[in-house]
């Protein structure tokens, strides 16, 4: 009897051991924990990276810090960027002729220039709705614009620079600076580091009669490097000649653009958008 009563207590304490390694080795889940009545569950999160983060405004951020240099606003050559910022005046401004010196050789350099591949013209969108109230405004007074330079690549200002400081090549002095040595250029400030031109909102024009077909004589050529392209020369000007200046003039600032005392062709917009940016995407 006493044999059976050990094979009992042997058997059950076998099973408790048992189960007591069982509850050890795998132990059951928590319950979940339940949801409030206004709370939603949370999505899986995503593995984090320190460079990217996950904030949008951070990825706008970075998106525009990714951009290539020389791209979108720093030089918006890729076709979605060109449309956003600048337009073809053409676009805006059909009834405007168009001759852009700096395509041909015609200048006071004597050759074409460097980011001209298109004999076309940009602006930024705000300066060429700006100029289509101008030519609305002249073509009600019998003229039409014509237009010499608008949006000029920094590329074509450095090479400027260069030939500047090249004295032997003067090919062009007799038709475009016959009176002003070319050492004097810089000096007197018609060749520069920086131009207007590059910020995209500054452009270069004239008068053409739409009575006798032709451009009014302004009494100077344009780029002409000397005083008769002061706005105020009137030394041997007719009065024809300082009118159509006036005119010009005051038809571009009465629709926000501001002229420069030293080249009466010379107007950039008041308000440009982006007065301290220098683009140099070519004309193409």
């Amino acid at each position: 009897m006493k044999s059976v009563q050990r094979h009992i207590l042997f058997a059950a304490a076998i099973a408790l051991c048992l189960t007591s390694c069982r509850h050890q080795a795998a132990p059951e889940p928590a319950e979940p924990q339940a949801l409030s009545e206004y709370s939603e569950p949370s999505e899986p999160s995503t593995p984090s990276n320190s460079s990217e983060g996950g904030n949008p405004s951070n990825l706008s951020l970075r998106a525009q810090l990714a951009r290539p240099e020389g791209s979108n606003l720093s030089n918006p050559s890729n076709p979605a960027s060109l449309e956003a910022d600048f337009v073809l005046l053409a676009d805006v401004c059909p009834d405007i002729i168009q001759e852009i010196r700096y395509y041909t050789t015609y200048n006071f350099v004597g050759e074409r220039i460097p980011g001209y591949e298109r004999p076309i013209a940009y602006l930024t969108r705000q300066a060429a709705d700006s100029l289509k109230l101008v030519c609305d405004d002249l073509k009600e007074q019998g003229y039409r614009l014509k237009v010499f330079d608008a949006y000029r690549p920094q590329m074509a200002v450095d090479f400027f620079v260069r030939w500047g400081s090249d004295l032997e090549d003067q090919r062009m002095k007799d038709y475009f600076y016959p009176d002003c040595p070319k050492s004097e250029l810089f000096r007197r400030g018609y060749i520069a580091h920086k131009s207007g031109h590059t910020r995209g909102s500054t452009l270069d024009l004239t008068l053409f009669d739409m009575k006798t077909e032709r451009e009014v004589d302004m009494g100077g050529t344009y780029d002409f490097l000397g005083e008769t392209s002061h706005y105020n020369y009137s030394h041997g000007l007719t009065r024809d000649q300082i009118n159509h200046r006036r005119i010009l003039r005051e038809a571009m600032m009465r629709h926000g653009f501001k002229p420069i005392a030293v080249e009466w062709w010379h107007f950039t917009l008041r308000n440009e958008p982006y007065p301290d940016h220098y683009f140099t995407f070519p004309i193409r």
